[in-house]
């Protein structure tokens, strides 16, 4: 059955969760576990889709 998706604010992509922290595995010499943060390359990071739709242009 077919999922529709609601009509929100809220990026399809991340579902809200626009980054994230990433473990390096590491610790620094302080002892803290060092961390990179992700963003969505969809919302680029705001976690909402823009108000208007973007169209893409085709052909000439």
């Amino acid at each position: 059955m077919p999922q529709h998706a609601l009509n929100t604010s809220i990026c399809r992509d991340c579902g809200g969760f626009a980054s994230v922290a990433i473990a390096l595995g590491e610790r620094d010499a302080h002892g803290h576990l060092r961390t990179i943060t992700a963003y969505c390359p969809a919302c680029h990071g705001t976690g909402t889709r823009s108000a208007r739709p973007v169209l893409a242009r085709t052909g000439r």
